[in-house]
C-alpha cells in the first residue's frame, strides 16, 4: 500500500496519451470531417478524406501502442497493485467509443478518469468515470434530452429521455442488480442526469436547454431543481457512493476479483464495514481486503484472465520493451491482440458496459486453454530469442507454487522454447 501512495513513476516511463490529448485529436478529425462533407466531389474533399484515413490508421495503432504500455507497466513496475487496481476499476466503469475516432479513447479514458482517482474517495472516482466524455458516449447520454426541456420544446416529438447511464450507474457501478431502486428511481435520475453530455473541445460539458427543469427524487432524496446544473448530478453520485448497500456491492466485486469467486462472507463483511466507516476511502477498503486473513488462504485463488496471463508471462520473463514495443502493427497483433481474442478477451472490444466475466469457468474452456498453450510453447520464443533456463525460470515464475512435475517437465524439455512453455502452461502459472 506504501507504493500506491507514492508518485506514480511507471505511467511516466512507459506513457500514455491521457484524454485531454485525446481530445486533440477528435477536433482535428471534425475539422478534417466538415471539409469532406462540404467539399465532396472536389480536390479539397479528396485532400480531407486522405486525411481522415491517415489520422484513423495513427489512432488505431497508437491503441497498439498503449496495449504495449499497459504491458510494460504490468512487466516491470514496483507497484503491481496499482496496474491490477486500474484494470478492475477500468472494467468496473466499462465504457469505449462506439464509432469514430473514439472508439480508441479507452486507454486514454482509463489514463485521465481511474488512474488518478485509484487512491481517494469512491465517489470521486465515481464521478470521474461515469462522467467522463467516453461513458457519455458509450451510453447514449449525449442524445438524452428532458421531456419538458427548453430544447424538447423547441422541437417536439424529435428528442427523448435515455436511461442507460442512469440504469448503469444504480445497477452496475453503485447498488447492484437487486439493489433497493425502482423504476421511477431509474427514470428520475435519468432526468436528473439530462444536460450532461460532450463537446468536442471541452470534454464534459452541461447543456442546461437539454436538461429536465424540476426536482427529480432518487432513492427518497430530492435533488436539483428549476436551475438544473452539473452540481445536482455530483450530489445524487455521492450519496450513491455512500450508500450501505453500494459498499457492500462493490466490496463484493473487489473480493470476487482480488481473491476467489465466491469470496469468504466475513472478508466482505469487513471491507464493507470500512467502506461505511471511512465514507469510502478506497486505501481503507484496499487494507480491509488485504490484512484479511481470508485473502490469504492458499486453497482459493482466481484463474487469470487472459490479459492477466500475457501480462505476468511478460513479467515473468522480463521481456524488454523495445523487443515488443517497436514491433510492425501486424506483428504485434499476431502475438498479442489475436491471441487475446482466442483466449476469449477482445482488447477494449467488450461485449457490454457489465464488462469482462469474474467467473472462473469463463477462462478455462477448451478453446481458451488450448489458445493459453499454443501461446505459450510459440510467442515467448519470439519476442524474447535469449529465454532463460527453464530450470531457472520455473522457481522465478512459479517459486513455491512449482510442483515436482513441473520441475522435471522444465529440467528434461528438448528446447528452452519448450520448457519455458511448459511452465507458463502449468495450472499453476494459469492462477493469481
Amino acid at each position: 500500500m506504501a507504493g500506491l501512495r507514492g508518485p506514480d513513476v511507471i505511467a511516466q516511463t512507459y506513457p500514455i496519451e491521457p484524454f485531454e490529448v485525446f481530445l486533440v485529436r477528435m477536433q482535428e478529425m471534425k475539422t478534417v470531417s466538415r471539409v469532406r462533407r462540404q467539399m465532396r466531389g472536389k480536390p479539397e474533399g479528396d485532400v480531407a478524406r486522405k486525411q481522415a484515413r491517415v489520422m484513423n490508421k495513427e489512432a488505431r495503432e497508437a491503441q497498439g501502442t498503449w496495449l504495449a504500455a499497459h504491458l510494460a507497466r504490468r512487466s516491470f513496475t514496483g507497484v503491481p497493485l496499482r496496474e491490477r487496481l486500474e484494470t478492475f476499476w477500468g472494467d468496473h466503469f466499462t465504457a469505449v467509443g462506439k464509432q469514430g475516432l473514439i472508439r480508441r479513447a479507452t486507454s486514454p479514458y482509463l489514463q485521465s478518469a481511474i488512474r488518478p482517482n485509484l487512491m481517494g474517495p469512491f465517489e470521486d472516482l465515481l464521478i470521474a468515470a461515469v462522467t467522463h466524455p467516453v461513458m457519455v458516449h458509450y451510453l447514449d447520454q449525449d442524445s438524452s434530452v428532458g421531456p419538458n426541456s427548453q430544447q424538447a420544446k423547441k422541437k417536439p416529438g424529435k428528442f427523448g429521455l435515455n436511461e442507460n447511464l442512469a440504469r448503469e450507474i444504480l445497477e452496475l457501478h453503485t447498488l447492484g442488480v437487486g439493489g433497493p431502486y425502482t423504476q421511477v428511481d431509474v427514470r428520475e435520475l435519468a432526468e436528473l442526469l439530462t444536460g450532461l453530455s460532450l463537446n468536442f473541445n471541452t470534454g464534459t460539458q452541461f447543456r442546461k436547454p437539454a436538461a429536465e427543469p424540476g426536482a427529480e427524487t432518487v432513492l427518497g432524496k430530492s435533488y436539483g431543481g428549476d436551475n438544473p446544473t452539473l452540481r445536482d448530478i455530483h450530489a445524487v453520485l455521492r450519496d450513491l457512493a455512500r450508500h450501505p448497500v453500494t459498499a457492500r456491492h462493490v466490496s463484493g466485486k473487489l473480493a470476487v476479483h482480488f481473491i476467489a469467486d465466491t469470496p469468504d462472507p466475513a472478508l466482505v463483511d469487513a471491507m464493507a464495514a470500512a467502506w461505511q466507516d471511512s465514507d469510502g476511502d478506497l486505501p481503507t477498503i484496499y487494507d480491509a481486503m488485504l490484512n484479511h486473513p481470508a485473502a490469504w488462504n492458499p486453497d482459493v485463488s482466481n484463474i487469470k484472465q487472459p490479459f492477466d496471463f500475457i501480462s505476468s508471462a511478460f513479467r515473468a520473463l522480463a521481456i524488454p520493451f523495445e523487443n515488443y514495443g517497436r514491433l510492425k502493427e501486424h506483428q504485434f497483433r499476431q502475438r498479442v491482440q489475436q491471441p487475446l481474442a482466442l483466449m476469449g478477451h477482445i482488447w477494449q472490444k467488450p461485449s457490454g458496459p457489465d464488462g469482462l466475466d469474474e467467473d472462473d469457468s469463463t477462462w478455462i474452456s477448451p478453446q481458451g486453454v488450448a489458445a493459453r498453450l499454443q501461446w505459450s510453447l510459440a510467442v515467448p520464443r519470439l519476442l524474447m530469442p535469449d529465454l532463460p533456463d527453464p530450470r531457472v525460470f520455473v522457481e522465478t515464475a512459479l517459486g513455491p507454487r512449482a510442483t515436482e512435475r513441473v520441475r522435471f517437465a522444465a529440467k528434461a524439455a528438448e528446447s528452452k522454447a519448450d520448457g519455458i512453455g511448459l511452465v507458463l502452461a502449468s495450472p499453476a502459472f494459469q492462477r493469481m
